[in-house]
């Protein structure tokens, strides 16, 4: 797993082991990146200088590339303890602490935040979390108005 693009293209992620923790896999954030650059309701602006969220962050893969393409902050929340240590080490060989905050926290259950205008949330699957997540974000006031939520969700 790799940055696909921006400053820290190439740059290799690191993950825990096991199957707990499901990186996006680098052709997904290809194409996700690709359609909030050139969707008419996306472009430059959804990721340039953005304040962003990544939820249920994992290895922080989607808040990195996010970065690396021209993001001005990122907040990472995280739970897993083998998750949140690969997460650490990605943000230190990005050399990005700077503009990052990392949460040892549930996204169901945030602590107060500052609002974020582009977010990703890449729950387990099949627990319904989204739903739960993004009310619980709004109401600790992660989610700046007219925000961009981009979720993952099982084919189920």
């Amino acid at each position: 797993m790799r940055i696909v693009a921006g400053r820290w293209r190439g740059r290799t992620l690191a993950a825990p082991p096991g199957r707990d923790t499901r990186p996006t896999a680098d052709r997904v954030r290809q194409a996700l990146f690709d359609m909030l650059l050139h969707a008419p309701w996306g472009g430059r602006a959804a990721v340039a200088g953005a304040a962003v969220l990544d939820a249920f962050a994992g290895t922080g893969a989607l808040g990195l590339e996010a970065l690396s393409r021209g993001a001005g902050s990122a907040a990472f929340m995280e739970s897993d303890p083998a998750a949140l240590a690969a997460l650490r080490a990605n943000i230190a060989a990005c050399r990005a602490e700077a503009s990052c905050t990392v949460l040892a926290a549930d996204a169901t259950r945030p602590p107060p935040g500052q609002p974020s205008r582009l977010l990703f949330l890449d729950p387990p699957y099949g627990r319904d979390l989204v739903p739960r997540a993004v009310a619980a974000l709004r109401a600790a006031g992660w989610i700046a108005p007219g925000a961009l939520l981009v979720a993952e969700v099982g084919r189920d």
